[in-house]
Formats: structure tokens, C-alpha cells, sequence
């Protein structure tokens, strides 16, 4: 009898076939994990799009979303649940966002390749990936340092060393790379804050979660009108980490 087949029988027997697993079984089947992923946030576009005007992802972002590896935007000890559809954590009391959530943001977006992007709360580095991989040109600030160092780290080491980093207050936006076709943000602010509506170029849009606390927060659409002036959509119920500003 082959000794792996063997081994399985000893094991099953003996209660040990889980430690075998762990020894023996093969890593986590990424691309199968992403496709079951893709059929679930294609679900959520599904069920919200009365309130989002958005039914179904576009062809460019289903490819970033099925491109971009998001098991190396987690902590090693969560990359096996990397294709959940949820936030997970990342450290430092921050969250990876739960992957509808990034898919809707960037979908209301509506921006095509080469658009310039902003975007506040550079976080795990994922959502800026899709942005990158969907050609836009992006710049992302971080204002919690060791987040910044390990999603520069990671958007390197996954392909996306063109992603423009900083760490800074993303509350003041990033004045000297604007203005933006879009600008996105990652954490909510209990306001919109001037500075980026400022930093927006007119015909452009921002996607922003907005609420004083976690209970209250909706996720709003802001399109800048030629003549400066916004018009807002609101959207879903979300909740996000409180925006970090400089003190």
C-alpha cells in the first residue's frame, strides 16, 4: 500500500486526520476562493441596486476584482479567509473593507482608465489595487504610519509599485497632486470634508461614508458641477472606522 494512502488510514484511525491535513494538505484555492467571491458581491449589486443605481459590477472592475490577489493585503495569520465577504481586520484597530463594499465604492466611482484618484484611508492597500489595476492613476494617503509601511510593502510586492503613497491627514486631502477625477475615502468623517470637495475637479465624483458614529453612517455620492457646485446622492448604510485626524 503507498505509504501516503497508509498514513490516511493510520491517522483516520487514531483521530489524528486533521494534523495530517495541516502537514499535508494543499494551500488555499485562491482562484475558486475569488470566483465564489465574485458570484456573492454580484448578488449585493443585485439586491441594493434600487438604492445604489448600480446592478452589477462593470467588465473592467470584475477583471481587478478577480485579478487582484487580496490574500496579500491580510495578515498571513487571515490569508485563508482573504475571500470572504467581509471586513477583517488589519491591525492597529483598522479593517480591510468588506469586498462588496469596495466593489460598490469603486463601480459609483464611474471613472475610466487613467483617471487621476484620490484616496483617503490608504488602509490595507487593497482598494487602491483595484483602482491601480483598473488603470487609474492613484494616490492614497494614510495618516497611521505602520498601516502606511505595510500596504506600500504589499501594493509592491503584489505589482502596483505605480500607487503614489503618503503619510499624512487625509482630511486635508493631498493639494499638491490635485485636483482629482475622483476622490474615495476609506473611513467616515461625521462631515464632508471642504478640502477634498475644494481638491475635486468639476464633472468629477467622491464616494464617502458620512456619520458621527458607527450606528449612523451612510455612503454618499458627491458630483462636483461645472460651476463648483455639489450635488449628493445618498446611498446605503455603512460603517466604517471614524476618519483619524492629525492632532
Amino acid at each position: 500500500m503507498p505509504l501516503r494512502r497508509a498514513l490516511i488510514q493510520l491517522l483516520a484511525f487514531s483521530g489524528l486526520a486533521t494534523l495530517f491535513d495541516r502537514v499535508f494538505a494543499r494551500g488555499p484555492d485562491y482562484a475558486a476562493a475569488r470566483a465564489r467571491l465574485l458570484r456573492e458581491i454580484e448578488q449585493d449589486f443585485r439586491a441594493t441596486a434600487s438604492d445604489t443605481g448600480a446592478s452589477a459590477p462593470s467588465p473592467a472592475l470584475r477583471r481587478a476584482l478577480d485579478t487582484v490577489p487580496r490574500e496579500r493585503f491580510v495578515p498571513p495569520a487571515l490569508a485563508a479567509r482573504a475571500y470572504e465577504n467581509n471586513p477583517l481586520p488589519i491591525g492597529e484597530g483598522q479593517t480591510i473593507s468588506q469586498p462588496f463594499i469596495v466593489a460598490l465604492m469603486t463601480e459609483l466611482l464611474q471613472l475610466p482608465p487613467g483617471a487621476r484618484v484620490l484616496e483617503v484611508g490608504t488602509g490595507s492597500g487593497y482598494q487602491a489595487a483595484i483602482l491601480a489595476e483598473m488603470g487609474m492613476r492613484v494616490h492614497s494617503i494614510e495618516i497611521v504610519a505602520p498601516l502606511a509601511e505595510r500596504a506600500r510593502a504589499a501594493l509592491d510586492a503584489a505589482g502596483y509599485a505605480a500607487v503614489v503613497t503618503r503619510i499624512g491627514d487625509g482630511y486635508q486631502g493631498w493639494p499638491d497632486a490635485a485636483p482629482f477625477d475622483g476622490i474615495i475615502v476609506t473611513a467616515a468623517p461625521d462631515h464632508v470634508p471642504p478640502a477634498l470637495v475644494e481638491q475635486l475637479k468639476p464633472g468629477g465624483r467622491m464616494v464617502i461614508p458620512v456619520g458621527p458614529n458607527w450606528l449612523s453612517q451612510e455612503l454618499r455620492v458627491i458630483r462636483k458641477e461645472p460651476d463648483g457646485r455639489t450635488v449628493t446622492q445618498r446611498t446605503l448604510p455603512v460603517r466604517f472606522v471614524p476618519l483619524t485626524r492629525a492632532r
